[in-house]
């Protein structure tokens, strides 16, 4: 025993200081490398090469089981592979439950002296104001003329004024729409200059009918006029609701999608469903989505999140993360898990505005699907409906996070949905005025524990590659001390040893 004690002493003795700047580099060098390849694997393929070996190969030979079966796999695609869709990846949208310019958007920025809409947005909106409410055939009425050229004015003034000019020519209801939009200073002003545009919209609506099929201009004509007549009506009842009459705006609302069932590019149903909500008709809310929930159907915000409120509110009054831990989940609160798991993949941002983690701002007249901007929209008004329903924001906040620990990694890859954009949060930033708003970006899956640790021990064995580089005898000194505190439990192990085996069973053991 003293002979190996005396043998490791004279080893260390013997080692020189450049065996240290070996040993210590080359143990640098090869953390380094372990640590260039974990972050190779864990950029292409979503985790830890270290951690994914441990649980495949490690982890049934100790007995455990691995959850990611192929069946289960293969089921909870089931849906992604069914509901890609060949979209645009930043096509911005129209916002259904925007607000009004003058009423409240200028009142904002009265109050407040700061600007609710960039020159982006309210670029866009001038744009579907030339495509919804002008055609060719314009110069063939006076008015009308007017009317085209007041829709390219950036200068509100000028506009509002090429308004008035037109209808002192005749009633024209593309200028009531842009007094009401831009002039009116309240709800109820709005109104009034709606009812007017609806009153000229419906005779010119009216005499293209009759005429439509006359040629390709009067065509135009009529479509035009559709779109002109629509917008008024959609309008009015978000006048209606706006000023407390939520039953006339219901009623109007599915009046108009009657009547004009093609025209779904103004996404009327997600102003119908926020009134139902307000109405607390969470029977009627479930019909509507039952037509619009659909596979083959654009998604949102508004269609995920509802979706996700029905189900919670079955189970949110009486949730208990405690009791749900003990016991598990029911069936029903499951299904609610479920559905707040696919909102939020759809959404990512919206949770934060519901719980009240992160500010409101007055929502913009256009907004980025699964972006910033639709998030704002949908809690700006949805926010009410959520509070309403006892227990649901408690659930929300109880389950929204566990939905990135399903989403694959890179983002590339879907779940539930087509693969999240990656180019939402630049155009957020043209959407809304970051001035004084800061834009949420998608949440960022956390690095594997096996990258920092790697990470970390590379940079200590670098670190005591240079300081033994520079400093050969005090760090022979510290590495000597080491490894004798090191072997220091096993030496007194081997004494007690040696202490209680016969000296001759010692000496045939330590031969073998």
């Amino acid at each position: 025993m003293f002979g190996t004690e005396s043998s490791l002493s004279m080893f260390l003795n013997t080692l020189t200081p450049k065996f240290y700047v070996a040993l210590t580099g080359t143990s640098s060098l090869i953390s380094g490398l372990i640590l260039i390849f974990e972050w190779w694997y864990f950029r292409k393929y979503g985790t830890s090469f270290i951690e994914q070996v441990s649980v495949s190969h490690l982890r049934p030979l100790l007995g455990g089981v691995d959850s990611n079966s192929p069946s289960s796999s293969n089921a909870s695609n089931g849906e992604a592979d069914s509901s890609r869709q060949s979209v645009s990846e930043c096509k911005v949208w129209r916002n259904p439950l925007n607000l009004f310019r003058g009423a409240e958007y200028n009142r904002y920025t009265w109050v407040t002296g700061r600007e609710p809409l960039t020159y982006y947005d309210m670029n866009l909106s001038a744009q579907d104001h030339q495509t919804f409410f002008t055609c060719d055939s314009d110069h063939l009425r006076p008015a009308d003329a007017i009317m085209q050229k007041a829709w390219r004015e950036r200068n509100p003034q000028a506009r509002i004024s090429a308004a008035h000019e037109a209808l002192e020519l005749e009633d024209c209801a593309t200028a009531y729409i842009l007094l009401a939009e831009e002039e009116a200073t309240t709800i109820m002003e709005a109104e009034r200059l709606f009812k007017q545009a609806l009153k000229a919209g419906e005779g010119c609506y009216r005499r293209t009918q009759q005429l439509q099929h006359h040629g390709t201009q009067y065509e135009a004509q009529h479509r035009r006029d559709t779109n002109v007549l629509v917008y008024i009506k959609r309008r009015l009842a978000m006048c209606s609701r706006k000023l407390g009459r939520t039953r006339e705006a219901v009623k109007m609302m599915r009046d108009l999608m009657k009547e004009f069932p093609l025209l779904s590019m103004f996404n009327i149903h997600e102003n119908l469903l926020e009134s139902l909500l307000e109405l607390q008709n969470y029977a009627d809310v479930q019909a509507v989505l039952a037509k619009y929930d659909d596979i083959s159907l654009p998604k949102s915000a508004t269609i995920c999140y509802t979706a996700a409120l029905l189900k919670a509110r079955a189970v949110s009054d009486k949730f208990s993360p405690e009791a749900a831990s003990r016991r598990g989940l029911s069936t029903a609160e499951m299904n609610a898990v479920e559905a707040i798991h696919r909102a939020v993949e759809f959404n990512p941002h919206v949770p934060k505005y519901l719980l009240e983690m992160k500010s409101l701002i007055l929502p913009p007249e256009h907004i980025l699907k699964r972006g910033d901007s639709e998030a704002i929209a949908y809690a700006f008004f949805h926010l009410q409906h959520w509070k309403r329903v006892e227990g649901a924001l408690n659930l929300l906040h109880c389950t929204w996070e566990g939905t990135f620990r399903m989403i694959p990694y890179p983002l590339e890859k879907g779940h539930l949905f087509y693969p999240y954009p990656i180019c939402t949060e630049t155009a957020d930033r043209e959407l809304l005025p970051t001035v004084f708003h800061e834009v949420s970006v998608y949440p960022k899956k956390e690095l594997p524990f096996f990258i920092l640790f790697t990470a970390g021990l590379c940079s200590f064995t670098a670190m005591l590659a240079l300081l033994t580089h520079q400093f050969p005898e005090l760090m022979g000194v510290f590495a000597k001390a080491f490894l004798s505190t090191l072997f220091a439990p096993l030496n007194f192990i081997m004494e007690k040893v040696e202490s209680i085996l016969p000296s001759s069973l010692w000496h045939q053991l330590t031969r073998i």
